[in-house]
């Protein structure tokens, strides 16, 4: 695998490398981008993410449909965000990550252009879904949990340095047409620590939530805070729930909070499944995801598993078998 660039490398540094062939990402003028989403007109919105927003396109010259973020102009260290993410996506390839398909550094104009996702993020079809919105079956769920977890075993285990992905959390799965998931938006990852480093420090960022509680207090970031925002995303995934949810009771409010006592106690293990889920779900399947779960929340961030072993657990959950 190729040696990143640094994360500080100049706009002139991508432009070159991509002319190099070292970066398999398109260039794309502002104009064609802006044609391919009809001037970014509102219909064309997918959401709007930390950076900017995103639209859905159909560029011209292929006829392919991809998706397209416009980062915000005024954004802080909006550049460095956008280097991060040309340079991590043209070099990590998996199935489990957003292909990354181009990028456009017009004047002071900074767009991404990625494989559309058509099924959008987990977020919308886990968390405040309408009335006439099918809840995600259980089967649905482990999958999703799977293939999330395969794309942090390859960041995490594979890609030399490692890659701390640094803002996981369910608005930033993105599932295809057959619920594959994929993860995206790679601004605020981080090469891991190299040599005898134990640790990346970096100012606190991320959501709210979703970050480890050593790297909120200490700002020191390791592979270890992914695997616990992956516990919370777990915890998604079973419960329905958001993780700071202001319209429940107090005690209910924080998820990790309020489902932490349960852990310990198999027989409240239903307590924390999704109602809609309607008793749809195989109580030994439960026990293990919960374990899953409980094992990437744990305080201590030396006792999580490694992304490789939460892997294999969630291997076995995703059949009916």
């Amino acid at each position: 695998m190729p040696e990143y660039p640094t994360q500080e490398a100049s706009t002139e540094t991508t432009q070159n490398d991509a002319g190099n062939g070292n970066i398999a990402a398109q260039t794309f003028t502002f104009h064609e981008l802006a044609s391919a989403t009809k001037n970014f007109r509102p219909e064309c919105l997918l959401g709007e993410g930390g950076f900017g927003r995103v639209y859905k396109g159909r560029v011209e010259k292929s006829g392919q449909i991809v998706a397209v973020k416009q980062l915000d102009r005024n954004g802080f260290q909006g550049n460095k965000e956008f280097l991060v993410e040309v340079l991590m996506l043209s070099l990590l390839h998996h199935q489990n990550l957003v292909k990354l398909i181009g990028y456009c550094a017009d004047g002071d104009q900074r767009l991404l252009v990625y494989e559309y996702m058509r099924m959008g993020s987990l977020e919308d079809h886990l968390l405040d879904i309408s009335p006439d919105q099918k809840p995600l079956s259980w089967y649905t769920r482990m999958k999703i949990a799977y293939g999330a977890a395969q794309g942090l075993e390859y960041l995490h285990e594979k890609a030399n340095p490692p890659v701390i992905y640094r803002d996981l959390k369910s608005s930033n799965i993105l599932l295809d047409k057959d619920f594959n998931a994929k993860l995206s938006d790679f601004g605020l990852a981080k090469l891991g620590p190299m040599g005898d480093n134990v640790h990346v420090s970096s100012r606190v960022m991320g959501t709210y939530g979703y970050c480890a509680p050593e790297y909120a207090r200490t700002g020191h970031l390791t592979l270890k805070s992914d695997i616990y925002s992956f516990g919370v995303v777990m915890l998604e995934l079973i419960t329905g729930r958001r993780v700071i949810d202001t319209s429940r009771p107090t005690d209910e409010q924080n998820l990790v909070t309020w489902a932490m006592p349960m852990f310990r106690d198999q027989k409240r293990f239903p307590e924390l499944v999704d109602p809609l889920l309607q008793g749809g779900y195989p109580a030994k399947g439960l026990s293990q995801a919960i374990a899953v779960a409980a094992m990437c929340l744990q305080e201590e961030a030396s006792v999580r598993p490694l992304m490789t072993d939460v892997v294999m657990s969630l291997s076995f959950l995703t059949t009916t078998a």
